[in-house]
């Protein structure tokens, strides 16, 4: 295993740790750390450290993390691990993106990940890395009114961003990257035109799905973001095949040429590459080719701004109130025209049940977000049929592309929207492991008596309410009379409580005026 590279010195000895920022990407090629202080709102980077763990290379045929990936992923985390004792949990992000995403075995390596960092590890979505990629080049680029394009290819994946300013028109993440092409089509250490003409032609099949469109929208500009592209532009501009610093469709080709010509993958470092970007420069150059040819791009300016830079500024947004996962949900209940004013109430009514339960219940505070935004969108289902709607918005909030939203907390949402009537059982946890089951039950259970308490839809909460209990039963205490005056939440409470109890969950209530 290669030691961590630093990129910049270490300049924080001497800086408190609540003072700093940090961001993880587990990418399919490279893991990469950036520690950061912030600074009027601005990011000064005290530290960029990456390794090449090559984690897309350990999946096998099945779609399975090999021990040997899985090893160098831990030992590569075990080093970041140490520079990250004394951050809390707001000021760290770590996401795992395209290798992740398809590993079956995923939940079981996160599991050892995590204990390792002390910090939660979230998997993206390809259009949410996209997303975070364009917020990472946007910030390091000078403000310009005008669209660009942003391309970054990863390990196992390719990303292509249209934006204008720190917003984004269109997001794309297709399936090719320089570590599985160089897998597929260079895997013998030869390099054949050939081979590089397959290479080229199935990125070109690939990016036939986005090409009318993203030639539609246009750009002003083309932006280049990812290692692979760096060590390209690199070798180009050492011999002399770029347009100052540009990348060109001309150069390209003579780089393609010369690449042919010295034949295998060992030899590709007379031309200036690395030795650690040999075996996926070929790939990485295919994918690059035909990206220029179907778009039609006239030349490209790298940047270093990527990933791990996006989710500095989207950690910033969250801490700041701009959170961009507000607006997901906001968008998302406009969309399906769900009744924005009642699920308010019925969020408003979980954060009272929340805060009244935290203790008894031990909830985490990290979980007080996710009780609400499921109350945001527990009708959205209601958009494709009246029956079952809580089933058909269970399948939205999962399969949706939710700028900001991790895969696992999309599947927490629905999970809760799913479980927020009708009937409840251990089953419909099953996906889940027995410790991760058991932290959202107790949220499936508030949402579904902020629900209840909502029935009349009138916005009406029941503020001064208590409770007490344990994670198997729980009793709500309601303010003198509140209940007596309420037949119909009384009646739906009744109910509820049938239904928890087949659940293996006993709920008591009273309001002083009336026995539970």
């Amino acid at each position: 295993m290669t030691n961590p590279t630093t990129a910049v010195e270490n300049q924080s000895s001497t800086i408190a740790q609540s003072d700093l920022i940090a961001a993880i990407d587990m990418g399919s090629n490279s893991f990469h750390m950036v520690v950061a202080q912030l600074v009027h709102n601005e990011i000064r980077p005290l530290e960029k450290l990456g390794e090449k763990v090559q984690l897309a290379a350990g999946l096998d045929h099945r779609h399975f993390l090999d021990e040997a990936s899985q090893h160098r992923a831990l030992a590569c985390l075990e080093r970041f691990a140490q520079r990250l004792q004394g951050m809390s949990d707001k000021s760290v992000l770590v996401v795992g993106t395209n290798a992740l995403r398809v590993a079956k075995n995923a939940k079981t390596f996160l599991r050892k990940a995590e204990k390792l960092l002390g910090h939660k590890v979230s998997i993206i979505s390809g259009r949410e890395e996209a997303r975070l990629i364009y917020l990472g080049v946007a910030h390091s680029l000078a403000d310009d009114a005008d669209n660009r394009l942003v391309i970054d290819i990863g390990g196992g994946s390719t990303e292509f961003i249209i934006g204008q300013r720190f917003e984004t028109r269109e997001l794309e993440s297709l399936h090719m990257g320089c570590v599985s092409f160089r897998d597929k089509y260079f895997s013998d250490g030869k390099i054949t035109s050939v081979q590089m003409a397959r290479a080229v032609v199935e990125a070109s099949r690939e990016l036939l799905s986005i090409r009318s469109r993203y030639r539609k929208v246009g750009w002003h500009h083309c932006v280049g973001s990812s290692g692979s592209i760096k060590a390209i532009a690199q070798v180009l501009i050492a011999n002399e095949w770029s347009k100052g610093d540009a990348i060109t469709m001309e150069g390209l080709n003579k780089l393609h040429s010369e690449v042919v010509r010295l034949g295998s993958i060992s030899r590709l470092a007379k031309l200036g590459v690395r030795k650690d970007r040999l075996s996926i420069f070929p790939s990485g150059l295919a994918i690059l080719l035909a990206a220029f040819d179907v778009l039609k791009i006239n030349e490209m300016e790298f940047c270093d701004g990527a990933l791990r830079e996006g989710l500095l500024y989207d950690m910033i947004g969250r801490n700041q109130h701009e959170d961009v996962r507000e607006r997901t949900i906001n968008s998302l209940q406009e969309r399906y025209l769900a009744d924005r004013d009642h699920a308010m109430a019925v969020a408003d009514t979980a954060d009272i049940l929340w805060q009244a339960s935290k203790e008894p219940l031990e909830l985490e505070d990290d979980q007080r977000e996710l009780l609400r935004w499921a109350s945001q969108l527990h009708e959205v289902g209601l958009a494709i049929s009246h029956s079952q709607f809580h089933k058909h918005g269970a399948y939205l909030i999962r399969y949706s592309d939710l700028a900001g939203f991790s895969r696992q907390s999309q599947f927490a949402m629905a999970v809760l929207v799913r479980f927020h009537r009708r009937k409840i059982n251990d089953a419909l946890f099953s996906e889940y492991c027995t410790e991760e089951a058991e932290t959202l039950k107790p949220l499936a259970i508030l949402l579904r008596l902020a629900v209840v308490l909502q029935r009349p839809r009138n916005g009406e909460t029941p503020n001064g309410l208590t409770a007490s209990g344990n994670n198997k039963q729980l009793h709500l205490q309601f303010p003198a009379n509140w209940l007596q005056d309420r037949s119909l939440i009384l009646a739906e409470l009744e109910s509820e409580q049938a239904y928890l109890s087949k659940f293996g969950f006993k709920l008591t209530f009273d309001d002083s005026s009336s026995g539970s």
